[in-house]
């Protein structure tokens, strides 16, 4: 009886990944975006990564992957079964790797943002592996930001914030893939990505940001520029629907003392695929990784 609850138990979680749910999606999406975000697989794309750590410029690869998923309200995880209480959301996982010398770097960032019409992320959440530890942040929306912070450094170890509901950085992403126009612009306070406030040590707050979208050739650009952080984050992404992100470039001080200076990290799509991955989990399945040029 044990072996067979597993299965079934193993079946809906399945189902649930090979099947999102629309009838939560109250934002007036199109036909089109019902079609590329409810097939049944993720968007996966692969990029090139040059990555600004300790003063220097590391190579390494990043990874966006996009899916839609049904997730709980209260719980705010993703929900193994269709319900109607069930909010459709367009996930967004980014990864990173890369070498500092001897040692290596893991990064996840996950953002989880509502289709229903919700103005903010619902659920917020990034890790940080190293050889000298480990740090993770997780953010939930419940009409108030509420974050954890857990790190391995001294007057960081375990922390605890409420913060209003602001615009987040994290967001952005998923932002562009549903309707890039809705994007703020101008002057306002956002909540720059988890990412980097973990790795500068930055104190976990709004920060002022000046926000605007231009256009290079056949991509667009939302471009975010934090003046108390000498910070600046330039996202290209393709000028129609889906808004496939094609590159990014991150530019801030790295590295400590005398040796600090202004680098820019940046990304460059290598291939994009869509995939059930979650299926993919064989051997041989290992040439998909061949297909997306990943390591």
């Amino acid at each position: 009886m044990i072996r067979k609850s597993i299965f079934i138990f193993l079946l809906t979680i399945l189902a649930s990944c090979l099947s999102p749910s629309q009838e939560n999606t109250s934002l007036e999406v199109s036909d089109e975006f019902k079609s590329y975000w409810y097939s049944g697989e993720a968007e996966i794309t692969s990029y090139d990564l040059e990555q600004a750590r300790y003063g220097e410029i590391r190579n390494g690869e990043a990874v966006l992957i996009f899916v839609t998923e049904d997730f709980l309200p209260e719980e705010q995880v993703k929900a193994n079964s269709a319900e109607e209480d069930n909010i459709s959301v367009l996930k967004l996982n980014y990864t990173k790797n890369f070498i500092t010398g001897i040692y290596p770097y893991s990064i996840m960032q996950s953002t989880f943002y509502p289709l229903n019409g919700e103005e903010h992320a619902l659920k917020v959440s990034a890790s940080i592996q190293e050889w000298c530890g480990q740090v993770y942040t997780q953010l939930n929306n419940r009409g108030d930001f509420y974050i954890t912070s857990h790190s391995y450094f001294q007057g960081e170890a375990d922390k605890d914030y409420i913060l209003d509901e602001i615009p987040l950085e994290n967001e952005v992403w998923n932002r562009i893939r549903i309707n890039p126009d809705d994007l703020p612009v101008g002057e306002f306070k956002m909540l720059p990505s988890l990412e980097f406030l973990r790795l500068s040590h930055r104190e976990i707050k709004p920060y002022t940001v000046n926000a605007e979208f231009y256009t290079i050739e056949n991509l667009n650009v939302y471009r975010l520029e934090y003046p108390e952080l000498n910070r600046v984050l330039k996202i290209y992404y393709s000028r129609g629907f889906p808004y496939s992100i094609e590159k990014w470039e991150e530019s801030y001080p790295s590295g400590f003392g005398d040796n600090q200076k202004v680098l820019t990290t940046k990304a460059v799509k290598k291939q994009r695929i869509k995939s059930d991955y979650w299926n993919k989990n064989s051997n041989k399945n290992i040439p998909l990784r061949d297909k997306l040029e990943l390591n």
